[in-house]
């Protein structure tokens, strides 16, 4: 029998499913979305469930600190083993419901975590809109450059990487091989050294630059 804290999860995911992420589109066409991807370790793991090094990772304070200032937020936990590229197309579908209800491209962000990134980075090749913003955290190495050959970054691109953390370097190279337009491109190296566990906390230093590039801030001033 399932824990009470599992149903709750449970119920989560099916509401989130059938609301296609969880929120409404609003009438307002200054309203600002967020698609929220999670990493790796949501999707194997119950929520209330630390990882032995990083900790508890914080889905829904994440999510919480977006809707605190306004963002309507697109998520839901994935399923265990969930396919990259697949579900990525799942997102662009998404994206498109929006765009045909007339929300402007430049309003619709995409920030992805760890394996939450790969599936935006996957987002941006495939919805190929150089208008929408992406936000890479934490989900780039030198050698994705050999073994994936299929991402090419489109759009307004933000990448955060953290120092210590050996999982996520500069993706300066990708933005460089990338065939696709590019309208805007920043970079953000992070000094908590919390190696790849800074991805896993609702921390400033990485969700505030979010929020900036949501609301157009490309110079995050």
């Amino acid at each position: 029998m399932k824990k009470p804290f599992q149903l709750i999860t449970f119920s989560l995911i099916i509401l989130f499913s059938i609301l296609g992420f969880g929120q409404t589109p609003s009438k307002n066409t200054e309203q600002a979305y967020i698609f929220f991807l999670h990493n790796k370790f949501i999707e194997e793991h119950d929520l209330n469930e630390a990882h032995p090094e990083y900790g508890k990772a914080e889905y829904n304070e994440i999510i919480n600190s977006f809707k605190a200032d306004h963002f309507i937020v697109f998520s839901e936990k994935r399923k265990k083993n969930t396919n990259a590229a697949e579900y990525a197309e799942k997102v662009v579908k998404q994206i498109h419901k929006l765009l045909k209800k007339g929300v402007k491209p430049n309003k619709i962000t995409v920030v992805g975590t760890s394996m939450g990134g790969y599936i935006a980075q996957y987002v941006s090749t495939y919805l190929a809109n150089p208008e929408v913003n992406f936000v890479f955290i934490g989900c780039f190495r030198d050698i994705d450059i050999e073994e994936i050959q299929d991402i090419n970054f489109c759009g307004n691109i933000l990448t955060i990487y953290e120092k210590s953390d050996v999982l996520g370097v500069s993706a300066i190279r990708r933005k460089e091989t990338s065939k696709l337009k590019v309208n805007h491109f920043r970079e953000i190296e992070l000094n908590t050294n919390l190696k790849h566990g800074f991805l896993y906390k609702a921390l400033d230093e990485w969700i505030v630059p979010c929020k900036k590039w949501a609301n157009g801030n490309y110079d995050l001033n």
